[in-house]
């Protein structure tokens, strides 16, 4: 949202989308269609039930987090069954133990990224789908939060985008959390990209940020306006429609 970038293609942000979150990298994940085949032998019965064979219940009942049973999941996010199934294998790939803690997730994240630094981006990123703040995001979490994302309305899009940036969770956006929040992004990007990006690039994202956002001129952008705001920025709402068809 800051700044405004250019809006990619759908085919381009599927698959920037999938292999920028950690736990669903599309070596990981196979297509919908290809997992047909997988997913119509899976067994379903709890606890295991995303496990299709003997196998894969011995590998539930060795994690130190068992996810829960496929039809809450199913009514607590906007995933098939069938989704889920192919959600959980991708995460149990990268996540054996059921969880991923903040220096796993950074390091899943970073290599993506090896021309930058993506460390504080992938913090904030870690702290915004541990909604119970307990240091760890499991399966839960993270289909709780990739739900929102990609099957949300747009205002529970809106709605998480800003507790991404409202670092300090106090219910407003200040000049300094979203320099953090740019700053993090154009570690993560890299010094050597082209066009080269100027040093007080960051800072020029943030004044146009709160130029379109802080209505009232106080200093800080609520929720009221940030929801007020992108809902008129014509690009900002095309931007959140693409994410409809990524899973």
């Amino acid at each position: 949202l800051p700044g405004n970038p250019p809006v990619p293609t759908k085919k381009a942000l599927k698959q920037r989308f999938l292999k920028l979150l950690p736990c669903c990298r599309p070596k990981s994940i196979p297509s919908l269609s290809e997992s047909k085949t997988v997913l119509a032998s899976a067994t379903l019965s709890s606890p295991g039930f995303l496990a299709d064979s003997v196998e894969d219940e011995f590998e539930l009942s060795t994690v130190c987090h068992r996810p829960e049973g496929l039809e809450q999941l199913q009514e607590q996010t906007k995933f098939t069954r069938k989704e889920l199934q192919v959600l959980y294998r991708g995460f149990k790939n990268e996540c054996p133990s059921g969880i991923v803690n903040e220096e796993n997730f950074k390091q899943i994240y970073s290599q993506f990224f090896p021309q930058g630094d993506s460390s504080t981006y992938a913090t904030f990123l870690f702290n915004a789908f541990d909604t119970d703040h307990d240091g760890s995001v499991s399966f839960e979490d993270f289909v709780s939060g990739l739900s929102t994302i990609l099957r949300g309305t747009i205002d529970d899009r809106l709605n998480w985008a800003f507790n991404l940036y409202d670092l300090n969770k106090d219910g407003c956006i200040t000049r300094e959390e979203m320099l953090d929040i740019m700053k993090s992004i154009y570690d993560m990007m890299g010094k050597y990209t082209y066009p080269a990006m100027r040093e007080e690039a960051p800072r020029e994202h943030v004044e146009n940020f709160f130029q379109k956002m802080d209505r009232n001129k106080d200093g800080v952008v609520t929720i009221e306006e940030f929801l007020e705001s992108c809902q008129k920025d014509e690009n900002i709402m095309r931007s959140m429609q693409l994410f409809d068809s990524v899973i």
